[in-house]
């Protein structure tokens, strides 16, 4: 049985962090950009520059999913200025969770979605939210399952592309 450890990611794992970014989310959505798009999203997103400022942020936090050891996925969470939106108060944003193509149908994504949401119920959050492209269906769907609702969108950018992202929200107090 593999062993399976979520950590959170240091400076010394930035570069880690980077390859893992770019691969994941070329596996997720090579099929509908070109790589001139693809290649302009990873420099305004996944430099080595920006990626240490999601990290040492104080109201975000970044984590890597491990099996085995190896760094096979990851988080992003963010809460207060660091939302990528701020539509709603004293909300808890889920910005990324991305798992290796190889390592989908472990519970990886699920283990880590279920770790952010308990992180925003213990922070206190009356909201978790979140963004989904609106043609992942698949991802809606197991967002649904945990009770999260459209309530918004916002335009996403891949290069000069701009796709379309469904805004998700679940209340976290009754």
């Amino acid at each position: 049985m593999s062993e399976i450890k979520v950590e959170k990611v240091t400076l010394d794992k930035l570069s880690i962090l980077q390859d893992l970014s770019i691969q994941t989310f070329r596996e997720t959505f090579a099929f509908d950009n070109t790589e001139e798009e693809l290649q302009q999203f990873f420099d305004d997103s996944y430099t080595l520059e920006q990626l240490e400022k999601e990290v040492t942020d104080p109201e975000s936090d970044v984590r890597f999913v491990l099996v085995d050891g190896r760094e096979v996925g990851f988080m992003k969470v963010n809460w207060g200025a660091a939302q990528t939106e701020h539509e709603l108060e004293n909300a808890f944003e889920i910005q990324r969770i991305y798992i290796l193509n190889e390592c989908q149908g472990l519970g990886l994504g699920k283990k880590l979605f279920e770790l952010a949401l308990d992180m925003a119920k213990e922070g206190g959050f009356d909201w978790a939210w979140l963004g989904v492209w609106e043609h992942n269906v698949k991802a809606q769907g197991f967002y649904r399952k945990y009770g999260f609702e459209k309530f918004s969108e916002h335009s996403f950018k891949v290069g000069d592309k701009v796709d379309t992202d469904w805004l998700l929200r679940k209340a976290l107090k009754e």
